[in-house]
């Protein structure tokens, strides 16, 4: 009973943290665009959720995540928002779950955020070399890498704060 207990929790966890990842990357599309940040960049809220998941549940649970907010950005703005989210999206749950991973991790969990920001920044800019067949967005890298090593930070203090509290809620391995 003990384990049914936990997995039904680890359940409930998870519908609240992909609801939030949706809610957050809702919010994120209200944003007006700033004139110092490149089209199309988002703070990347919404990762909080996932970073939560991989840490606290597992990669499977991670994937899950990112894959709700690829098709939930595909519904809501279109099939080059599903690619560029989907492919920034499965890249940088893929290194931060190797991260999280890392016995010996010396990044915390700002450091995560900020090379999971990265990531998610690279994976999107290979998915419109992909489809533009053009690689002239290259010229993006240097100022993403900027707002998200400014964002993954923001993002990394957020999950440093709340995962206590978090965890502390849901008791999830007792």
């Amino acid at each position: 009973m003990k384990n049914n207990s936990i997995f039904t929790k680890k359940i409930a966890l998870m519908g609240i943290l992909c609801a939030l990842a949706l809610s957050l990357s809702f919010l994120e599309n209200l944003i007006p665009p700033l004139p110092f940040v490149p089209p199309g960049a988002k703070p990347g809220f919404s990762n909080i959720a996932t970073m939560f998941s991989l840490s606290e549940l597992g990669f499977g649970y991670g994937i899950v995540i990112t894959l709700c907010k690829a098709i939930f950005s595909g519904i809501t703005r279109g099939f080059v928002a599903f690619a560029t989210s989907l492919f920034g999206g499965v890249l940088s749950t893929i290194v931060a779950f190797c991260l999280f991973e890392w016995k010996k991790n010396p990044f915390g969990y700002v450091g995560i955020g900020i090379v999971s920001a990265v990531f998610h920044n690279i994976g999107q800019l290979l998915a419109v070399i992909i489809f533009t067949q053009t690689s002239a967005v290259i010229g993006y890298l240097p100022v993403l890498i900027v707002f998200a090593i400014l964002t993954g930070f923001v993002t990394g203090t957020v999950l440093k704060v709340i995962l206590p509290i978090v965890k502390k809620r849901f008791k999830l391995y007792k």
